[in-house]
């Protein structure tokens, strides 16, 4: 949503007409869910998408359509064979398309798009309601009833990533574009540089045996370990895992695993606190590579996080590969 609301103010200053094209329900197989959205101008689109295919190119065109007309649209696509309308999918499903007309000149949009982006930079929690007529949509702080659409503003879970070594410089990246904020805390003060780390929340260089000196843990964090040394990964656990948090990950050998995890029993951590660490962390695909070792620890932990968004009652949708 970031993306595609600092699009939205760029094109506006541009004076350049655009089309918000937003899934508002859905039904069956689909390659995207309730949600997703794309920003559309007469050239075609700029940013974001609802699902690829057929269904996007044919939303593009008709984005572009109403772009000429100055006007907002709803359209359901069926994505399976049917005599009304076969537009060659076979997910299985439908999706009902919201194709919200935003002026280029039109301030409220503007007013609504820098509400967006200003939400999401102070993670403060909202709605953005859409009018199903196309109206200009509003910031409200409680779910939005009635005939309109009603998003949640994201709030980025934090990363927070102890050790500013080459797996750290990999994952950092990869972490953002999946939605994370990052955090990196190391006690060398050579890595943890900004030009390192450029689009890092917060680098910290820090005592690893004083962490609340610097920040504050909580149970929405979500925490990897990968420092120099099993000494430095043990004071690190030590004391995370004696408050709550969302995950921790800690990279390491089986053998490295038993031996500081021993340590933290005998420091008298609980042992339902280390049953949870995942360790050897990622996903098994026989990583070797800094690259591909931050491949497995992000699909790990987007995983996770979807796990803990549907504990949490949040309405996922599958993903359209499983």
């Amino acid at each position: 949503m970031q993306s595609i609301f600092a699009k939205l103010l760029y094109e506006m200053e541009k004076q350049h007409d655009t089309v918000l094209v937003t899934i508002v329900n859905e039904s069956g197989s689909t390659p995207r869910g309730i949600g997703a959205q794309m920003l559309v101008n007469k050239h075609g689109l700029q940013v974001g998408t609802i699902g690829g295919g057929n269904v996007e190119n044919l939303s593009i065109l008709h984005a572009q359509e109403l772009i000429a007309q100055k006007r907002s649209d709803i359209h359901e696509y069926k994505l399976h064979k049917n005599e009304k309308e076969d537009i060659g999918m076979v997910c299985g499903g439908d999706v009902t398309v919201l194709f919200s007309y935003i002026c280029g000149t039109d301030c409220e949009w503007s007013d609504v798009a820098a509400a967006v982006l200003e939400r999401i930079v102070k993670r403060e929690q909202g709605f953005m309601a859409l009018p199903l007529n196309g109206d200009t949509a509003c910031i409200t702080n409680e779910q939005p009833a009635g005939k309109v659409f009603g998003m949640p503003l994201p709030i980025a879970d934090r990363a927070i990533l102890f050790g500013a070594g080459h797996c750290s410089l990999a994952l950092a990246p990869l972490l953002q574009t999946v939605g994370f904020r990052v955090t990196v805390f190391d006690d060398r003060s050579d890595l943890v540089t900004k030009e390192r780390f450029p689009r890092a929340d917060a680098l910290i260089c820090g005592d690893f045996t004083r962490i609340s000196d610097y920040l504050t843990v909580g149970e929405d964090d979500y925490i990897v370990v990968m420092t120099s040394g099993h000494s430095h990964d043990f004071e690190v656990q030590e004391q995370v895992l004696r408050h709550p948090f969302a995950y921790v990950g800690v990279i390491g050998s089986r053998a490295k695993t038993a031996s500081v995890n021993a340590r933290l029993r005998e420091a008298g951590v609980d042992e339902q606190a280390i049953a949870a660490i995942h360790t050897p962390v990622g996903v098994a695909i026989k990583a070797v590579t800094p690259e591909e070792i931050a491949v497995s620890i992000a699909g790990e932990m987007i995983y996770e996080r979807a796990l803990r968004r549907e504990k949490a009652g949040e309405q996922l949708h599958g993903c359209p590969m499983h």
